[in-house]
């Protein structure tokens, strides 16, 4: 129904059913977000399927083959492989160690920061995000007289790199955690199960880190992938890793080079998915009543 109000036509507001939200700005259409995906996906599907090919090509006539896969289970090669097995054994230690730096230093400071110390939150923030905004190469160069005394200490394994490295990937762990924090009220929380008669502890690891676990999980894919890809600090401090061994073999075997580099391109990839899976619960829908 509509009333006539001085010329004017004034149609009642729906009481019931959805209501409409108007769009603000310029969306785009389906057709545009479809094309900017389409075009965004070739970008970096066509570099990851002209490497896959190559790992597959013999000479340059063009054929296809197993061989070069093959060739990394022949114990004939062992000697010239050794290497990249040896770098990504180092990196994998290098991640273990510096996953534990991120859980027993840098959660513990942004969960006693958050609930203790919340004014400190924003310089606890800049510390952990300065490292990604000086280059790698000017921080090898403070790293070079710390790791002349690591060195003496610790010895020059390459495990030690997990010191330098926990400090570049700090801003990389420290975003998905903080979300979480933000996410969740942590001081209503710890008081209510404190005035239920739970310890501290108790708290932590019974109210506090299951409502984490989804952040804490990402900081630590993010990390093994930061360890995985790094190679500036181990080329200038002399450590063997998986991108360093991955260049040395390169110019005796530029396959197995591509093969492992592919390999962790879909490992990364594949971290990358289950970050987004993790923690996430699947609710079965409500039925009406």
């Amino acid at each position: 129904m509509s009333a006539a109000t001085g010329g004017r036509t004034v149609r009642p507001r729906r009481t019931g059913g959805a209501t409409r939200v108007g769009r603000f700005g310029a969306a785009p259409s389906r057709v545009t977000a479809a094309i900017v995906l389409v075009v965004i996906g070739l970008v970096f599907a066509v570099p990851l399927v002209a490497l896959a090919q190559f790992t597959f090509r013999q000479g340059t006539d063009g054929s296809l083959t197993l061989a070069h896969y093959t060739a990394l289970v022949d114990p004939v090669n062992a000697a010239t492989y050794q290497p990249v097995f040896d770098g990504l054994g180092a990196s994998l230690l290098i991640a273990l160690i510096t996953v534990a730096i991120v859980l027993l230093v840098l959660l513990p400071a942004q969960i006693i920061t958050a609930l203790r110390y919340p004014r400190l939150r924003r310089v606890l923030e800049f510390v952990c995000i300065v490292p990604i905004t000086v280059p790698v190469v000017v921080l090898v160069v403070g790293f070079i007289p710390v790791y002349q005394v690591v060195a003496q200490v610790f010895g020059s394994d390459a495990w030690t790199l997990s010191f330098a490295i926990g400090i570049i990937a700090l801003p990389f762990a420290f975003r998905p955690i903080a979300a979480a924090i933000t996410a969740m009220d942590m001081s209503v929380l710890s008081e209510a199960a404190r005035s239920l008669g739970a310890s501290w502890w108790t708290v932590t690891w019974r109210v506090l880190l299951p409502n984490l676990r989804r952040g804490i999980t990402a900081a630590c894919f993010l990390t093994i992938t930061v360890v995985l890809g790094e190679y500036t600090l181990a080329s200038f401090l002399s450590r063997t890793t998986f991108q360093t061994a991955l260049l040395l073999v390169q110019s005796t075997d530029p396959y197995v080079a591509a093969i492992f580099s592919l390999a962790a391109l879909v490992f990364g990839f594949v971290l990358l998915v289950l970050i987004g899976r993790v923690g996430s619960r699947r609710r079965a829908p409500k039925e009406s009543a």
